[in-house]
C-alpha cells in the first residue's frame, strides 16, 4: 500500500469518528432551544432577502408573529431584537463555560 493510500484511509477513518463534536457545534455549550432555532431560521430567511437593517428585520419578525425566545413577545422592535440576541449569546457563553468544548 502506498503512503498516499494510507493517508486516504486515515482520512476516511477520521470522517467516521463520531467521538469528535460536530464542527458546526464546537463553540456551543448546549443545544439551541426550539424557539432559538426558529429565530435563527427566520433571521436567515430575512437576511436572505438582502435586508440587514435591524429595525426592518424586527418589523419582519413582528409580521411573522414569531415569539421571542426569551421574553415570548411577538411585538419585535430593534431594541427587543438586540436584547434577545444578547440574552441568547450570554446563555450560550455561560453554558460553554460550564460544559466546555462542543454541545
Amino acid at each position: 500500500m502506498s503512503g498516499h493510500d494510507a493517508f486516504k484511509d486515515r482520512l476516511s477513518e477520521r470522517a467516521h469518528d463520531t467521538s469528535r463534536p460536530a464542527l458546526a457545534n464546537q463553540c456551543r455549550g448546549r443545544d439551541l432551544e426550539p424557539a432559538e432555532i426558529a429565530l435563527a431560521e427566520a433571521l436567515m430567511e430575512i437576511y436572505g432577502t438582502g435586508e440587514h437593517d435591524f429595525a426592518k428585520v424586527a418589523e419582519a419578525l413582528t409580521t411573522r408573529a414569531l415569539p421571542a425566545p426569551k421574553s415570548g413577545r411577538t411585538d419585535w422592535t430593534e431594541s427587543l431584537l438586540g436584547e434577545e440576541l444578547k440574552a441568547i449569546n450570554a446563555e450560550l457563553d455561560a453554558a460553554y463555560e460550564v460544559q466546555g468544548y462542543g454541545a
